[in-house]
């Protein structure tokens, strides 16, 4: 695929799986942005040069559609991260097929996720804008630099030129289940509130929270309970919003996520939050409480359905008192069977992560055509699935999959699900490892991929095409 302007155009280039970038022009003056070798050819110029930052930077100044942009004008979108910086050429093909109405945010990665992958913010936008060229995409997509809990993870975002930020105080959120007093609310930092416990109470105690499907009378205990909870959450996402807010020197966004804790967000809890983000000065676009149990890394939702289609209206309903902001889904991949539930209980106005199963759609690729390596995977994989899994809410057990793989259909393998599971959260270590010899696993996955890009871009398209005609559907 190539991707044009009226002087300039540019396309992958793949040699077995060393990939490079060819870029033509009818003047030599158009590539003197771009580093490589360049030549006359017929009666243009043509310059071959490496998948570089320079590089990306270049065609993100030629090329409008290579700079990410707000997502928040529009009603549904879906995040599609990439752990591998090979899946967004298949990415964007499922988003031209199946994705019409939906707006795509093709970078998306979380600074944990960076960290364990020895990835910069810059490598996951600079391989976004080389996939995107070679799906020759011309509609815009979104960048989310997704759980950030430090000043220093916004910082490498914007560097990269990310509009998204997902800021996560889940840290400072309160286990509260064996209750709370009076004194544990006191002892709350006020200042940094900037509030007292009196004002407080008068202006929830005794409201009624219209909640769609109900109405819920606040009590005093529910006022504690919310406030100890999450009243340092709070003081901590305010310091990442300003910071984040403050050092942008372009367009930004921001989603509030407190789902990866291990206590649900009651309805009341929801409205606290956003009413005392709201009084202290935040906006935001999107925001993911802890929903209702069943949300694991790779498998289809687990829990009750019903319970969750009225946990989803109720948090769509506080969404509407402030503003109509979109409800947002984590862990999101796989979840086929409540996508159009979601995109019903929400109205549409709802925002989908699903992040780890295009690495899932590699592995395939390397179990077809490198099964030794498939192998090394999976023994690492599964020897650390016991630590990984205090990261995830993931139930999978390991003695329930093979030790040895001999007479075993991997691709079976890699969709059961506890193997599944194992292998998505165990990508860290696999990844970082090494193999018999001691080379790179890292290496050898993404030059078997790149080596089988064809195939493996049509695994992605039609995996991820899976999830987006629900929301296809809700964006119209």
């Amino acid at each position: 695929m190539t991707l044009r302007t009226d002087s300039l155009s540019a396309s992958i280039r793949y040699d077995g799986s060393a990939r490079s970038l060819e870029v033509a022009a009818s003047t030599a003056e158009a590539l003197a942005a771009f580093e490589g070798t360049a030549a006359a050819r017929g009666d243009g110029h043509v310059l071959v040069g490496e998948l570089s930052t320079a590089n990306a930077r270049a065609l993100q100044g030629a090329f409008e559609v290579l700079r990410p942009r707000l997502i928040s004008g529009s009603r549904t979108s879906v995040g599609t991260g990439d752990r591998t910086g090979l899946a967004t050429p298949g990415q964007a093909r499922a988003f031209g097929a199946q994705g019409t109405g939906v707006m795509p945010v093709l970078a998306q990665q979380s600074i944990r996720e960076m960290d364990r992958l020895g990835r910069t913010a810059q490598e996951v936008m600079d391989d976004v804008v080389f996939g995107l060229v070679e799906a020759g995409w011309d509609r815009g997509f979104g960048a989310d630099c997704d759980h950030i809990k430090s000043t220093e993870g916004i910082d490498r975002g914007l560097e990269a030129g990310f509009v998204m930020f997902t800021l996560d105080p889940g840290d400072m959120v309160a286990d509260v289940t064996g209750g709370v007093t009076a004194a544990d609310a006191e002892s709350l930092p006020w200042d940094a509130l900037e509030d007292t416990l009196a004002d407080l109470r008068s202006r929830y105690v005794g409201m009624t929270l219209d909640v769609g499907h109900s109405q819920i009378e606040v009590t005093e205990q529910d006022v504690l309970t919310a406030a100890v909870k999450y009243g340092r959450a709070v003081v901590e996402a305010m310091r990442l919003y300003r910071h984040a807010t403050s050092q942008a020197q372009h367009e930004i966004e921001i989603e509030f996520a407190v789902d990866e804790t291990a206590w649900q967000t009651t309805f009341f809890e929801h409205y606290y939050l956003a009413a005392e983000l709201k009084r202290l000065g935040a906006s935001w676009f999107s925001f993911a409480p802890r929903y209702v149990d069943g949300f694991e890394k790779g498998l289809d939702f687990l829990g009750d359905v019903e319970e969750l289609r009225t946990n989803l209206e109720a948090h769509h309903a506080i969404s509407e008192q402030f503003g109509g902001y979109r409800i947002s889904l984590h862990s999101g991949s796989d979840k086929f069977s409540i996508y159009p539930l979601c995109v019903e209980a929400t109205q549409g106005h709802v925002h989908l992560k699903t992040s780890g199963t295009s690495y899932l759609c590699g592995v395939e690729i390397v179990a077809a055509h490198d099964p030794e390596l498939f192998g090394a995977i999976w023994d690492i994989s599964r020897a650390s699935y016991v630590k990984a899994r205090a990261s995830y809410q993931v139930s999978a057990h390991e003695d329930r999959t093979p030790t040895s793989l001999a007479g075993v259909d991997l691709v079976d393998l890699i969709r059961s699900a506890d193997a599944r599971q194992i292998l998505h959260v165990g990508y860290g270590d696999s990844l970082n490892g090494t193999d018999a010899s001691g080379a790179s696993i890292h290496d050898r996955f993404l030059s078997v991929v790149a080596a089988h890009q064809a195939e493996h871009t049509d695994v992605v398209a039609a995996h991820i095409g899976r999830h987006l005609a629900p929301f296809a559907a809700g964006g119209r």
